[in-house]
């Protein structure tokens, strides 16, 4: 099936009371046939659902669903996009560990990358930028991973993921990419040689601003036991869980069963079955909202492209732009609704121009069918230093804009008087 119909029907068969739409099975447990059915589940000998925290036949849709648009093994949702950023680097890293990351990243997950997981013994190791020969000299024997966003939030930049991957394959690891930005509509790293994929389905996935949630998608494909003494976590019996190897009895979605099992099953940052729903319900209009989203971005942009009082314009649908090749290139010709810009006048008048806008709504979020507005040398990367900053290519004036369902000529009415306020 095409994206468009598996967003609307893939993972479910109506069944018993032939609800067309999903039910939301809001219990904690499920009722056990006898004890032998309680000890198979228990022991991951068959499937089944048990406890809440770990699954839920809602999740389970929503899991399925995702999977396959992201031409995926199997999938777990997750409380967060933090939670399944987290799980996504602990499944895999133990005490000890490094993992080799781009550092064009969302502001939470660059903080909890440089500052949280060195508590815990592991270590990012930032390279100078997302190009494959930056990342490939940082990956040694005690590397875990590669990490990277298809697209950077809030840089814009387009990664080339299939000569990423293939320096981390060289180096024997996977590679996650975290792919909130594009979606599975726009671009699914999995065809392009990751091995896993990380969302935070707050955003466009669930497309209103109303639902907190993540994702970890497995590819299925990475080969856990070719590298046994690199990653005896998934070759050797595990301790915490009856001895299961999850590379052995689970080949075909080995990272996503042990993040559940040891990770959510332990930590419990667990998807309510109503935020599933309210996933499900943002996945069927995915397509079509993305349409919009880039119509409106793309004369948005243009407009403030033209505008004097702008110094400066991040679009990746500019020919000019120096990720457009890879854009067209992965993106099919699309382009995600998110835009960056400086207003004349520098730190200053970014925050004057901020406070000035009426229409767009000044929050941490993006993809929501509302347009969006965050500063975010100010906001989501504040805790950052100046080097940092640079890094991550945030500049002091940078405006970053998620371009939303409303008509395009009160968007720019919006940004022309919050500019005239600005550069008055």
């Amino acid at each position: 099936m095409h994206d468009e119909t598996i967003a609307i029907h893939g993972g479910y068969q109506a069944a018993g009371t032939r609800a067309v739409a999903v039910p939301i099975y809001q219990t904690v447990a499920h009722d056990f046939i006898d004890a032998e059915h309680a000890n198979a589940i228990m022991d991951l000998e068959i499937a089944g659902f048990h406890y809440n925290r770990i699954n839920n036949p809602t999740n389970d849709v929503l899991e399925k669903r995702l999977a396959a648009l992201e031409g995926g093994s199997a999938a777990l949702v997750v409380a967060s996009g933090m939670a399944a950023v987290s799980y996504s680097i602990l499944t895999v890293a133990p005490p000890g560990s490094n993992f080799v990351v781009a550092p064009q990243l969302y502001g939470a997950t660059y903080t909890y990358f440089a500052h949280v997981l060195p508590s815990l013994g592991i270590t990012a190791r930032f390279a100078l930028d997302d190009r494959a020969e930056s990342i490939a000299p940082l990956i040694d024997e005690r590397t875990s991973c590669v990490f990277v966003e298809s697209i950077g939030n809030p840089a814009g930049n387009v990664v080339d993921i299939e000569a990423v991957a293939e320096v981390a394959h060289r180096g024997g690891v996977p590679l996650i990419v975290d792919n909130t930005v594009a979606t599975p509509m726009l671009l699914k790293p999995l065809h392009h040689g990751a091995d896993v994929v990380v969302h935070s389905m707050t955003k466009f996935i669930g497309g209103h601003g109303t639902t907190l949630g993540g994702a970890i998608v497995d590819g299925g494909t990475f080969p856990w036991a070719e590298h046994a003494s690199r990653f005896p976590n998934f070759n050797e019996p595990e301790v915490a869980f009856h001895g299961v190897a999850f590379a052995r009895d689970f080949p075909e979605r080995p990272f996503v069963v042990r993040a559940r099992s040891i990770q959510l099953r332990n930590t419990g940052a667990t998807l309510s079955p109503f935020s599933s729903f309210q996933f499900l319900l943002g996945l069927e209009t995915l397509a079509l909202r993305l349409e919009r989203h880039e119509a409106n971005a793309r004369a948005v942009a243009a407009y403030l492209a033209a505008d004097p009082r702008v110094e400066w314009v991040s679009f990746v649908g500019f020919p000019d732009h120096p990720y457009y090749d890879l854009a067209q290139r992965y993106l099919r010709g699309h382009v995600p609704s998110i835009i960056t810009f400086g207003v004349r006048g520098g730190y200053d008048a970014g925050l004057a121009f901020f406070d000035a806008l009426d229409l767009f709504k000044r929050l941490l979020n993006l993809g929501d069918a509302k347009s969006l507005v965050i500063h975010p040398a100010s906001t989501t990367h504040r805790q950052l230093s100046s080097e940092e900053l640079t890094a991550a290519g945030i500049s002091p004036e940078m405006i970053r804009l998620s371009i939303g369902l409303e008509h395009v000529d009160d968007l720019i009415a919006d940004l022309d008087q919050a500019l005239s306020v600005a550069t008055g």
